[in-house]
């Protein structure tokens, strides 16, 4: 019997929480080595684990992956969560990318902006994208179709990435799906699936949003 997935990254969500978000939908238990210092890294690059030198890296099936879309795609098609056809893949991917591309802006923000004044700023600025360009595009594809999920009326890895963006865009302005009712349904409706509801309450393998100790600690080890 293969072991656990090893999840390879520091002590904050990053690249790798929406890796921990798949694994926890799919009810898999895996583990997290910490990566707690440079030399931790560095001894990992050394070793030869790291194809790009960098992480996140995923032990699983005998293979050590890194580059976050490839972990996730395979973690996806393992688990169900990437559709029955091409089509549906080629949707899910397009949907799950801008969910990337945003939740990439939040996840950076901490790190790119360290002046509380500056950070703000630039919070505002993604809110204004946020309900500009992205919500509206997923308000639509749930309007259009009609169904619970967004592609194939069934729970895909697009539907995770979704609503783990909107919870982190949450975060920062509460009321911000105030003008999106469908996607307020699907925030209710994919958050009480079982194993995503286990994954939301406290003690679960999910990590809070960065705070300064855990930005430092991340300059250190990335620097």
């Amino acid at each position: 019997m293969a072991g656990k997935p090893k999840l390879h990254y520091m002590n904050t969500r990053g690249r790798m929480e929406t890796i921990r978000w798949l694994l926890a939908t799919a009810g898999v238990e895996f583990e997290e080595p910490m990566i707690k210092s440079k030399a931790d890294l560095e001894k990992l690059r050394k070793d030869g684990v790291l194809l790009f030198q960098q992480v996140p890296m995923v032990e699983i099936d005998g293979m050590k992956l890194v580059q976050t879309r490839a972990i996730l795609n395979y973690i996806a098609e393992k688990y169900n969560l990437y559709g029955k056809d091409i089509k549906q893949k080629a949707l899910i991917d397009m949907y799950g990318e801008g969910a990337y591309d945003l939740g990439e802006m939040i996840m950076m923000l901490p790190w790119k902006c360290t002046d509380p004044k500056e950070r703000e700023k630039e919070a505002t600025a993604l809110i204004e994208k946020a309900t500009d360009r992205y919500f509206p595009a997923f308000e639509k594809v749930l309007k259009d179709h009609g169904q619970d999920f967004l592609v194939g009326n069934q729970l895909s890895r697009a539907d995770i990435q979704v609503l783990e963006v909107i919870l982190a865009t949450e975060e920062m302005k509460a009321d911000v799906l105030s003008k999106f009712p469908l996607l307020q349904a699907f925030k209710a409706r994919i958050s009480n699936i079982p194993n995503i509801k286990k994954f939301l309450q406290p003690g679960s393998p999910r990590r809070p949003p960065p705070d300064e100790a855990t930005v430092a600690d991340g300059f250190k080890i990335f620097d």
